[in-house]
């Protein structure tokens, strides 16, 4: 349906293309990320899907975020639907992206609980809302509670972390895609 080709996301050839574009090895990016050569050569290579835990490392090392290389991994569309994807056989942790493709806002859907010790830093604005569930934030050294229907903004560039506390919570993350230069760089004093 729409225009976008059904078909698996080929996040190998972004991941090449950015770690090329950092003038890095895969040796460089295996020592950042924790991640054997041969494996991110796989990856590349697209003879091995990694994770989302393993993309987090990834982006990690070549200083960019999960969603960036998956929307560099996926062409842009004019009109694009994501159905929802049936119920999951088990309560496993997920992500899926809303948008599909390299576009000026990337949205995800996070159910269940992630690596809460992770702490996330976008370059610009982000939109928290909690679908389902609730959830603990810290930005700023301050600590905030979210339930059903509840949102948070974060302007670009506050560190923050979060977690869910109840079974089956589903946030969704709106952001203003890192290509965009939504806010003006503060000068480094």
């Amino acid at each position: 349906m729409g225009d976008h080709k059904e078909q698996p996301l080929r996040v190998g050839a972004a991941v090449r293309r950015r770690r090329r574009a950092l003038d890095l090895t895969l040796a460089v990016v295996a020592e950042r990320s924790g991640l054997s050569v041969p494996f991110l050569s796989q990856i590349e290579n697209e003879r091995a899907r990694p994770s989302r835990g393993s993309l987090e490392k990834v982006a990690d090392a070549l200083r960019t975020t999960a969603v960036e290389l998956l929307a560099a991994a996926d062409p842009a569309c004019s009109v694009d639907v994501v159905h929802a994807e049936g119920p999951e056989p088990d309560c496993a942790p997920r992500m899926r992206s809303l948008v599909r493709g390299h576009h000026q806002m990337h949205a995800q859907e996070f159910t269940g609980d992630h690596d809460a010790g992770r702490e996330f830093q976008y370059r610009n604005d982000q939109l928290m809302y909690v679908a389902d569930g609730a959830v603990d934030v810290e930005a700023e050294g301050r600590a905030y509670r979210l339930g059903r229907g509840d949102t948070l903004y974060l302007t670009g560039g506050v560190r923050h972390r979060w977690r869910a506390t109840v079974p089956d919570t589903r946030v969704i993350v709106v952001a203003v895609a890192e290509n965009i230069e939504a806010v003006q760089d503060r000068p480094r004093q």
